[in-house]
């Protein structure tokens, strides 16, 4: 041990000693930090506009969560609740705090912590609209909740063959009614786009446009059609509900329940980078479109805190 420690601690190191350097020193170092201390993710999906956007970079606090748990209104970073882990324990463990490869490790979710443990969740209709009432471990007497961040814009159906396979070519996106579809603030469309989106959306059991403000229906048109809004959960110990700000285009607690704390590894506290793409790399982006990819760049999203 003292002579690696003098060896890290040499000056004078040749080109090999600095390449080795790096693979036995620096490289587990920057792991181990970003495996347990920070983390930097892309988002995939919908599920949580507009607070996020697809496209979009986010710095995540992997730290503060092994010490303190999650707190209502928390944007997390967690496992896919419904990934099944392996029954050995080993790869169980690394599934579920490093990686396998060969799609054997869970996908990486994003989501609102709702509600802790010891809590009572209602969802409900109320003259045709979804409200959560909440009454916190401790107290007798449910509050409605105030929800600023929920999605208030309309999502409309979008037909882009051009998409990424982790999309899809058909989707929803949310869009602005007081914006033409090439001044949108959120993804770039136009009517080509959603005519086609309309004329597919009824093969899927969707409408062409879902509306702020209005129950999810899942499975419509089956005999298992319901209302997702409507439930009562009481969290046990460890368990938190989970829902994407994107109410109409998130799958989350009202689908699968109740979350294990254990799988929550990250609360995401800042926007790094916004661009207009699908691409999981933006250097891929760049070198599709050398002169568009700047205008793809959501500059007034770029750098800032998430509240």
């Amino acid at each position: 041990m003292r002579n690696f420690i003098a060896w890290v601690r040499k000056k004078d190191k040749s080109f090999l000693e600095q390449i080795v350097e790096a693979i036995v020193v620096v490289l587990p170092i920057a792991f181990l930090i970003r495996t347990f201390g920070y983390g930097l993710y892309q988002v995939p999906t919908g599920s949580m506009e507009t607070t996020m956007l697809v496209g979009e970079r986010f710095v995540a606090d992997k730290f503060t969560v092994w010490f303190s748990k999650p707190k209502r209104g928390d944007i997390i970073a967690c496992n896919a609740p419904t990934f099944k882990y392996s029954d050995n324990t080993v790869v169980a463990f690394l599934q579920q705090y490093l990686w396998m490869p060969g799609g054997k490790s869970p996908e990486n979710w994003t989501k609102r912590v709702i509600a802790i443990e010891g809590d009572e969740l209602k969802g409900v209709v109320e003259d045709d609209k979804p409200v959560l009432y909440l009454k916190k471990a401790g107290e007798s007497e449910f509050k409605k909740l105030d929800e600023p961040y929920v999605n208030k814009y309309p999502l409309v159906v979008i037909y882009r063959p051009s998409a990424s396979k982790t999309r899809g070519a058909l989707f929803h996106e949310s869009y602005d009614p007081a914006c033409s579809y090439e001044a949108q603030p959120f993804y770039r469309m136009n009517a080509m786009e959603v005519r086609l989106g309309a004329l597919k959306a009824p093969l899927y059991g969707w409408l062409p446009v879902e509306y702020p403000n209005t129950p999810a229906i899942v499975d419509r048109g089956t005999p298992r059609e319901r209302n997702a809004d409507e439930f009562h959960v009481k969290l046990e110990k460890g368990q938190y509900w989970l829902m994407g700000d994107n109410r109409l285009g998130s799958k989350d607690s009202r689908w699968f329940g109740p979350v294990d704390g254990k799988q929550i590894h990250g609360k995401i506290i800042f926007r790094l980078w916004s661009i207009n793409s699908d691409e999981s790399w933006w250097i891929v982006d760049l070198i599709k479109h050398p002169i568009d990819f700047w205008t793809r760049v959501r500059w007034s999203r770029c750098f800032e805190w998430l509240k």
